[in-house]
């Protein structure tokens, strides 16, 4: 069904009236043979519809401002150039359809602002995978076209072929360190939390240092209670310990030592990893949680600067936290921090 003009309704209210005026002129004569009588009847009706017709065409151009306003409010909401204006504070349809405009308002900003922090963090994120990744490719490109441009002895081909190893192993760190971080942050993975011993998980994120830590000659010392249990997810527990241990192998310098420290509390365990490597400014201690950050300082150690993010993300989503203690020269203790309930 066609909704009318409001014009046609009230020229259509004005006709159906005159012919019902006419029409009662008319009975009113015939019934009664007073023509004075009826002519007196029929004035009278057309005037009350003359009022009608007159207050009709005020409401239509009352409906037809306020509607004009209206759109007027939606374009620039739409265009991002006004905002609702503020209504009079009355209980009338104009107020309260002011007041949910305000909402939508408000509603669509916090959705705008949403989109734009996520494009800029998209973005960032690809310049960052783009500029890791730029620097293997490149190694890899010049290693290989060294070895198809000139003749090269067999000896020095292994030295090639050996760093281009090294290249791959650290593209294809990034890309599995990557797949892992998108996966929890779109949630395709949801850490399940079981009551699991803690000395088990311990073992599993140990067992992916110790052929770096005993080739460094590092003295790893652990101390974790007999028969603790925590409700944690153990592979991504594991994860999360084992890039905090990868760390501290990698910055503590040979014959250094690495303590993993295990402390029951009321309502949380406490998970120190310490070392004794060159230690974190306090300056960069807010920054090294970000994804793809790196120190200036330890930019000729191999990494890519995800395994603390990734840590953090792990942590997080379990209901826990964590928190570094460090200063130049002295080493670095990471503690992570899961609830017992």
């Amino acid at each position: 069904m066609t909704a009318l003009p409001m014009a046609a309704l009230v020229r259509r209210f004005a006709a159906g009236a005159g012919l019902t005026a006419l029409a009662l002129v008319l009975l009113l004569a015939a019934g009664t043979g007073e023509v004075r009588l009826a002519l007196f009847g029929g004035l009278l009706a057309l005037a009350l519809l003359g009022w009608a017709v007159a207050f009709l065409r005020c409401v239509a151009r009352q409906v037809a401002g306020f509607t004009d306003e209206l759109c007027r409010t939606l374009d620039g909401m739409l265009d991002r150039s006004a905002r609702p204006a503020p209504a009079a504070p009355a209980e009338t349809l104009s107020a309260r359809l002011h007041h949910r405009l305000e909402r939508l308002y408000h509603t669509m900003e916090a959705n705008r602002q949403a989109v734009e922090r996520e494009k800029a963090s998209l973005e960032t994120l690809i310049s960052n995978i783009a500029h890791q990744v730029r620097t293997p490719v490149a190694n890899l490109r010049m290693l290989y076209d060294t070895l198809l441009a000139r003749p090269v002895p067999w000896a020095q081909q292994r030295q090639f072929l050996q760093a281009a190893q090294g290249q791959l192993d650290k593209l294809d760190f990034l890309l599995q360190a990557l797949v892992k971080t998108s996966r929890l942050e779109t949630g395709l993975i949801t850490l399940e939390k079981r009551d699991r011993p803690v000395a088990d998980t311990l073992a599993a994120a140990l067992n992916t240092v110790l052929a770096p830590l005993e080739a460094k000659g590092l003295r790893l010392t652990v101390d974790c209670p007999e028969g603790l249990t925590l409700p944690h997810d153990p592979k991504w527990t594991a994860e999360a310990l084992s890039n905090l241990l990868d760390n501290a192998v990698k910055y503590t310098p040979p014959g250094g030592q690495v303590a993993v420290t295990v402390t029951p509390w009321d309502t949380l365990v406490k998970i120190d990893v310490a070392d004794t490597g060159r230690g974190i400014p306090e300056g960069e201690q807010g920054a090294i949680f970000q994804r793809f950050y790196r120190e200036a300082a330890v930019h000729d150690v191999e990494g890519v600067g995800l395994g603390l993010f990734l840590t953090r993300e792990i942590v997080t989503r379990q209901g826990g936290y964590v928190k570094v203690s460090s200063a130049p020269g002295q080493g670095a203790t990471f503690s992570l921090f899961l609830p017992r309930g």
